[in-house]
């Protein structure tokens, strides 16, 4: 749920990054936060929540070029959440107060299992939360397509995508900062979208 913080003047937007354990949340994430474009002192610092063997990355920003809403400025809040299965109730903490979310898939053929179950784990986490899937802005992301062993991109619409009006899927090679602009422009667009569509209404919806 965004949050309005009249005194800064900001409309604060938090984007999940989830997905199956070493799929490029992490790369993702480190990518945006050593590349992106803000106005001086506004992007916190890249906090990560290390356990024994995952960890939880989160930062903000507000970009400078931000989007104005009703006089409020556009603050984005970027988490990604642990991929592996034993840390479930992290996963759904970062969750909670989700408004987009970026599901990012490993293309690798041996991959897919860990993709689908991981894709249903997330509709299970929101249900969890009292949250549903179909009312929250969410793209795709297609990593590591520089791999040899890499899923041609149909097949993984069709696991991962496969609806009546499909979300946009990004190709991405993180590592290379490869589609990782594009997918986070485009989930700070379709976000942005609804909160301008909200701001007919009093109080940003």
């Amino acid at each position: 749920m965004a949050i309005i913080n009249q005194a800064t003047k900001e409309l604060q937007v938090k984007i999940v990054y989830y997905g199956p354990a070493m799929g490029g949340k992490t790369t993702n994430l480190v990518q945006v936060h050593d590349h992106v474009q803000t106005a001086s002192g506004n992007k916190g610092k890249l906090v990560s929540l290390a356990t024994s063997s995952d960890r939880t990355l989160f930062f903000d920003f507000l970009p400078i070029e931000a989007m104005t809403i009703k006089g409020f400025k556009t603050k984005f809040q970027l988490y990604t959440v642990p991929g592996q299965v034993i840390y479930n109730t992290t996963r759904q903490l970062v969750l909670r107060g989700v408004d987009g979310i970026v599901f990012v898939a490993d293309s690798q053929y041996e991959k897919m299992p860990e993709n689908v179950e991981s894709f249903q784990n997330l509709v299970d986490n929101l249900n969890a939360l009292r949250m549903n899937l179909a009312d929250i802005p969410y793209v795709l992301q297609y990593n590591k397509r520089d791999l040899p062993n890499a899923a041609p991109v149909e097949y993984l619409d069709y696991l991962l995508n496969n609806r009546e009006v499909q979300v946009p899927a990004f190709q991405a090679t993180a590592h290379k900062c490869e589609g990782v602009f594009e997918t986070l422009n485009m989930i700070t667009r379709v976000l942005l979208q609804k909160y301008i569509s909200q701001s007919a209404t009093p109080g940003l919806g």
